[in-house]
C-alpha cells in the first residue's frame, strides 16, 4: 500500500480515527509521517493531517512539542496523558509501559483488574467454593510431595469441609 501523501514509498504507519460514527484512515510513509509529525503522538489530529493532506508534504518548519516530564511509549510515542485525552492506548507495549496507572484507574472503575463476567449469586458461591477446593488440592499435593505430612492432614480437612459445604448448597440450587 502507498503512502497518501507522497503516493511513492510504501505506508508502514496506519492511523484510524473514529468521530460520532465516521471512520477516517490514513496510511503513511515513515518520511511523510515524521514530516507531519505524526511519530510525536502529541502534535498532530488526523482531522488536521487528512485536512493537510492537500498542502505540501514539506517538513514542518518548527519541531513539535513534546511533554518531557511524562513517561512516554518506546514504540508508539504516547503519554499517559494522551490516554486519558483519547481513552485509548497507542499499541500493545502501552499495556506494559502504563500498567500501573491503568491497573490504578480499573481498580476505581471496577471490583478489580480480573474481568469474571456476571454469575448469579447462587452460583458464585459454588464456584467460589470449586475454586479454594482445587486450589487446596495443589496445595496438598504439593506438601505431600515434600513429604510434609502435617501440613497435609491440615489441608485434608480443610478440603472435607469445604467440600460438604459445597455439597449442602449444591442440592439447595437444583430446585430453584
Amino acid at each position: 500500500m502507498l503512502c497518501a501523501i507522497c503516493k511513492q514509498r510504501e505506508a508502514r504507519i496506519h492511523l484510524t480515527q473514529i468521530v460520532g460514527d465516521k471512520i477516517q484512515k490514513v496510511d503513511l510513509c515513515e518520511q511523510c509521517a515524521k514530516a507531519k509529525g505524526v511519530m510525536d503522538s502529541t502534535s498532530y489530529a488526523l482531522a488536521d493531517l487528512l485536512l493537510g493532506m492537500e498542502s505540501s508534504a514539506e517538513p514542518q518548519t518548527e519541531p513539535p512539542k513534546r511533554r518531557t516530564n511524562e513517561p512516554t511509549c518506546s514504540r508508539c510515542g504516547m503519554t499517559i496523558g494522551d490516554f486519558k485525552k483519547i481513552g485509548r492506548l497507542g499499541c500493545p507495549a502501552c499495556y506494559d509501559t502504563f500498567r500501573e496507572p491503568i491497573s490504578t484507574m480499573l481498580r476505581t472503575m471496577h471490583r478489580g483488574l480480573r474481568h469474571v463476567g456476571k454469575v448469579p449469586k447462587s452460583i458464585r458461591s459454588t464456584k467460589d467454593l470449586t475454586e479454594q477446593i482445587k486450589q487446596l488440592q495443589a496445595q496438598l499435593k504439593k506438601a505431600i510431595e515434600d513429604e510434609n505430612f502435617e501440613l497435609a492432614a491440615v489441608l485434608r480437612d480443610q478440603i472435607k469441609e469445604l467440600n460438604a459445604r459445597l455439597n449442602s448448597i449444591l442440592p439447595s440450587q437444583s430446585n430453584q
